[in-house]
């Protein structure tokens, strides 16, 4: 998932030892060497399956060129490859989707190359070859930087590894808010230190802003970076920065090892929906319309009823046994079928297996009082009315299988906002109301991040995330998260 504040570099530059953020400096090339290992190891590997399922013990016939040769060369080139496309720059390693797609498109234009150049030149290395090393070279990629990924993302929720160490400028309310939404996802490695706010509301003793220590005003940002250390400067909506002003704090960090980056008020828009253009000196931003309907749509559609159609069938078996536990288990039909709300407002029936007594709508009121979430929604870890088998699947999220018939008919996608209840969306106002604009999920981001952990409005926040910003490579990277979200269990109940 992308930061929901657009940070937009305005001006980089790399630091000698003695300027500031020389911890944070060390720690991000430490980083980028521990990925240049792993990128060279899992090389190594792709090559080296390539060369033994395509020969075996045979010896390779038909190249002029011997693979003792061809093997390193392809590392070596594949390495430049990498680096050419920028896949160790510091803006993109970390977080967000960037970076694999770098490494993907990294490897299919080396593929593509070495292809068109080997037709040309007549070399006569094994086509099978190459195609088997760059498909598992290009996984292995992909695997290695999400689990090198993963260990930084714990070690930035501990307050360790690599961060950058951020000095915040702008007027207290505006300041207020982007240190909320920095540390809302930490994981991002934005680690706010300070904070610099107009001459006229500084006061002769300490201030503070919340936990953030006001360290000096607009006169002397350069001055106070140094101070406490900072390696990035955000600048957020203030009347006194003007355009003049903001040129020259560029000029004035220059050469001190300090990125500038500016937080427009823009938020939660995800980046292939912004486009920067400059008109007369200035970056406009423009911003695309959501999509809801088109070609992409109906891949998407196309996408979720062939998955569905296939888990139904390759599930079958777990699926009998499900049914056959929650029989033995509770008096009750096997499935529960609940009225929600799906595109458009349209009502619909949501097949799940049933984890609760069979008179446990009866019983809601005598527990209302005991609910532990805030909004509309209401969740208890220690419900009484499920069941033993109940609290097994819901654990494990099984309990969600059989809407894969509901995906399969069109009622719903395998990504998507949570479905709601009529009574939910009878108190809508109208900027939830936008959940209705797609498809309810069997999966989204409010299930990845957290479930039943997550507050009301948070949850609200990353559905119309999801509405405003889907895509086909989103729902993917949310689907390959669902499982490490099921496997974990956080929040589930």
């Amino acid at each position: 998932m992308t930061s929901a504040t657009l940070l937009t570099p305005a001006t980089s530059s790399r630091p000698g030892d003695e300027r500031p953020g020389k911890t944070t400096r060390a720690a991000e090339r430490a980083y980028i060497r521990v990925l240049v290992v792993l990128d060279t190891a899992v090389l190594a590997v792709a090559i080296l399956v390539g060369y033994l399922a395509r020969f075996g013990d045979e010896e390779p016939t038909g190249s002029e060129i011997p693979y003792v040769v061809v093997a390193p060369v392809l590392l070596l080139v594949w390495l430049v490859s990498l680096k050419a496309m920028r896949c160790y720059d510091d803006q993109v390693l970390g977080y967000g989707a960037d970076e694999y797609r770098r490494v993907s498109a990294a490897s299919m234009r080396l593929a593509g190359g070495i292809a068109i150049a080997g037709y040309i030149a007549d070399v006569g290395v094994s086509r099978g070859f190459l195609a088997i090393s760059f498909a598992v070279g290009t996984i292995g990629l992909e695997v290695a930087r999400f689990a090198a990924r993963k260990r930084l993302h714990r070690a930035r929720d501990r307050g360790a590894g690599w961060s950058r160490k951020v000095l915040v400028v702008g007027d207290t309310a505006h300041v207020l808010e982007l240190v909320h939404t920095l540390r809302r996802e930490p994981y991002a490695g934005y680690q706010v230190v300070g904070a610099c706010i107009p001459d006229a509301l500084l006061a002769p003793v300490p201030q503070r802003l919340g936990d953030v220590p006001v360290v000096g005003s607009f006169r002397g940002i350069p001055e106070a970076a140094t101070a406490i250390g900072a390696d990035t400067v955000a600048v957020t909506a203030s009347g006194e920065l003007t355009a003049t002003r903001l040129r020259r704090l560029g000029w004035q960090l220059e050469g001190t090892g300090v990125d500038l980056v500016v937080a427009p008020a823009l938020t939660d828009v995800a980046g292939p929906r912004i486009h920067t253009r400059p008109v007369a000196g200035l970056p406009l931003i423009h911003v695309e319309a959501p999509e809801f309907r088109g070609a992409r749509k109906l891949v998407k559609g196309f996408v979720d009823r062939s998955i569905s159609s296939i888990a139904l069938l390759v599930l079958a078996p777990l699926l009998i046994v499900i049914a056959l536990a929650i029989k033995i288990d509770s008096r009750g039909p096997v499935l529960f079928r609940q009225t929600r709300v799906g595109q458009g407002g349209e009502e619909f029936g949501v097949f799940k297996f049933r984890t609760m007594v069979v008179n446990a709508d009866a019983l809601l009121a005598e527990l209302a009082a005991r609910n532990e979430t805030d909004g509309l929604m209401f969740k208890m870890r220690d419900d009484p009315r499920v069941t033993r088998v109940g609290r097994l699947l819901r654990k494990w999220s099984l309990d969600e299988l059989p809407q894969l018939v509901n995906v399969l008919l069109g009622q719903m996608s395998l990504v998507g906002p949570r479905p709601p209840l009529p009574s939910e969306v009878a108190r809508y106002d109208g900027d939830v109301a936008r959940r209705l604009l797609v498809k309810p999920g069997m999966t989204g981001l409010w299930q990845v991040s957290g479930r039943s952990d997550l507050s009301w409005e948070d949850g609200i926040r990353l559905d119309l995330y999801y509405v405003e910003n889907w895509s086909l490579a989103a729902d993917l990277t949310i689907l390959w998260k669902t499982f490490g979200a099921v496997l974990n269990s956080r929040g589930a109940y």
